[in-house]
């Protein structure tokens, strides 16, 4: 059972909601997502799906453009080096596609999981040489490619990386300070550096290739365009010629699916760049999305970021994992309606052999862990030698779920051993395993997620150390259920919930609103459904009003007693049944 806490960010909500013309409910949810300034505020609310951030402001993205400007003209070979997960194939895609149209000779290589690992290495660096590539650009890795990038650098490559992720640092003596280390690229785009100006730092690769590719686009079609960095008017799509207004459309589209199954917090730019792609997805150029919704029975005209993080992204990750990314990537490029229908049937099939993989290595992880010494860690370390690593995420975020600890899931590799992990909140997972780096070989990540890599022989000492390091207090593992207002049933109405769910789309960062109401006496409790797990509540205020509610995935052990006060947690919805539409309130947690 988690903890019910209530925000308690302070504001004049109803000069928000005056100035807004929202209810001060919703003016309250807002503040809590973290909007501060009338800037934020308007951001929020008005702020239609063109409101991005002038890429210029991004370190390095004027030079990185200046170069592959120059590199296109001259015919230079140049290689996108992405990533094989979701973010990595539809940001390879944006600048493949991007590349191309602006006449460059390019081409991808992605890294395959078992043989290359993460990111960029020696192995694809010598290949590309050997190919006669002149320039690298990374996309979703790089920023921890040190000794990779200088090696490249010495053969004489020009290279240009992209990335999001955390850069990585040394502790100076005084175990406080930072020495943050930046790969030698001739240029490094990642919000993240100390010294990048650019106002949003929780962007994904896929958003970081698109700022590149509009600017890229702006250089091409007017050679002595000054990209300023002062210049608010960044809307360089109205200047450009139809083709790329209408190929950086498909982009965009590219770049909201990858921000919704990277799960980066959906606030400022990225919940615009989220908005564009589910309102414009029906429309969109590429067949292998269209193809891919087709075959998972997806209705693109009623797109949200459910049908992203939970049908459409898992079968483009499903490529990365059990076989080769280059099969989702190669989807959002093809010109062949006949292909495009053929390679979304096989990543369909290779997400339900992953769904089956999935539940096995969930199964074992749970028996080691009730049946060992591992129950009274407090950073779960997880050793599967058997699991297909591809899976490694997947199980420990389903550990972590059962067990709110932050949990790492090690398995066997080639060269020794690889590992994913996730987080809970309040553990920095990326700066934990950077205070223990010399006992790996590999890592990186966020605060939430990260990857590793080190010898087998290490790994119990790695879960002994993980675990000494930690200092969090014991509350940190309990579940906190944040509430964003406590809200009489009573208050509910169909103005308010349109109101809400006009705050979507909703994700990490930019979570569905949570309500709570309390002192609710149970009228009436039943279970049902076809498969009996669905809870169905009549509920009385102390007004005497009457509400219906509903909680999914339950069981008859969890029906309240009849004439008992209980208090609540929901969300409003509306239920449309023969032609009527009713107020009902989906309960998912009562005590």
């Amino acid at each position: 059972m988690s903890k019910w806490m209530v925000y308690g960010k302070k504001a004049d909500f109803k000069a928000i909601g005056d100035r807004f013309g929202v209810d001060q409910v919703v003016a309250r949810i807002a503040r809590n997502r973290g909007n501060e300034t009338e800037q934020d505020f308007d951001m929020y609310f008005n702020k239609t799906t063109d409101s991005i951030h002038n890429p210029a402001l991004l370190k390095d993205s004027v030079k990185a453009v200046d170069i592959l400007a120059k590199k296109i003209k001259d015919g230079r070979k140049i290689r996108i080096v992405g990533d094989y997960d979701i973010d990595g194939v539809c940001s390879t895609t944006i600048l493949l596609k991007g590349l191309k149209a602006a006449g460059a000779q390019a081409d991808y290589r992605v890294p395959e999981r078992v043989a290359d690992g993460y990111g960029i290495n020696i192995n694809i660096i010598d290949e590309a040489i050997d190919a006669g590539i002149d320039t690298i650009l990374t996309c979703d890795n790089g920023i921890s490619a040190m000794e990779q990038v200088a090696y490249g650098k010495d053969k004489g490559l020009t290279i240009i990386v992209t990335d999001h992720h955390s850069i990585p640092f040394e502790l100076m003596d005084d175990g406080v300070t930072k020495h943050f280390l930046i790969p030698p690229a001739d240029a490094v785009v990642d919000a993240n550096q100390e010294d990048c100006q650019y106002p949003f730092k929780y962007m994904c690769g896929a958003g970081v290739a698109y700022q590149l590719i509009r600017m890229l686009f702006m250089r091409i079609e007017y050679p002595d365009f000054e990209f300023s960095k002062d210049d608010t008017d960044c809307n360089f799509h109205n200047r450009l010629s139809d083709g790329k207004k209408r190929l950086l459309d498909e982009l965009r589209q590219l770049a909201a699916i990858a921000t919704v199954g990277d799960i980066v917090d959906l606030l400022d730019e990225n919940r615009q760049i989220v908005k564009y792609g589910l309102s414009t997805m029906a429309d969109t150029d590429n067949l292998g999305i269209r193809a891919l919704a087709e075959v998972c029975q997806v209705d693109l005209s009623k797109l949200s970021s459910y049908h992203i993080g939970f049908i459409i992204g898992p079968c483009l990750n499903a490529s990365g994992r059990l076989d080769t990314a280059r099969k989702a990537v190669d989807l959002l490029n093809t010109q062949s309606g006949d292909e495009a229908v053929r390679l979304s049937q096989e990543l369909k099939a290779l997400n339900d052999e992953r769904k089956d993989i999935t539940e096995k290595g969930f199964d074992e992880a749970v028996n080691l862990i009730e049946n060992s010494s591992l129950l009274n860690d407090k950073v779960l370390v997880v050793y599967l030698p058997d699991c297909h690593e591809s899976i490694a995420g997947l199980i420990a975020s389903r550990v972590k779920e059962r067990y709110y600890r932050p949990t790492f899931v090690i398995t066997d590799s080639s060269d020794g051993a690889k590992g994913s992990g996730r987080s809970i909140e309040g553990y920095n997972m990326a700066e934990e395993l950077n205070r223990v780096r010399h006992l790996l070989t590999k890592f990186g990540g966020h605060p939430m997620a990260a990857g590793l890599s080190l010898e087998k022989d290490r790994i119990d000492e790695f879960r002994k150390t993980i675990n000494d390091n930690m200092n969090l207090p014991d509350e940190t593992f309990i579940p906190v259920r944040w509430i964003d207002v406590p809200m009489p049933l009573g208050y509910v109405n169909f103005n308010l919930i349109q109101q809400i769910n006009s705050l979507e789309p909703f994700g990490k960062g930019n979570e569905k609103p949570v309500f709570a109401d309390r002192d609710l006496l149970v009228k009436n409790a039943r279970i049902v459904g076809k498969n009996n797990n669905v809870l169905q509540l009549t509920l009385e205020d102390g007004q005497g009003n009457i509400f219906k509610g509903i909680k999914f995935n339950s069981s008859i052990d969890e029906i309240p007693v009849t004439g008992q006060k209980i208090g609540i947690v929901y969300y409003p919805d509306i239920n449309e049944f023969n032609g009527t539409r009713s107020i009902q309130f989906v309960i998912s947690e009562w005590k």
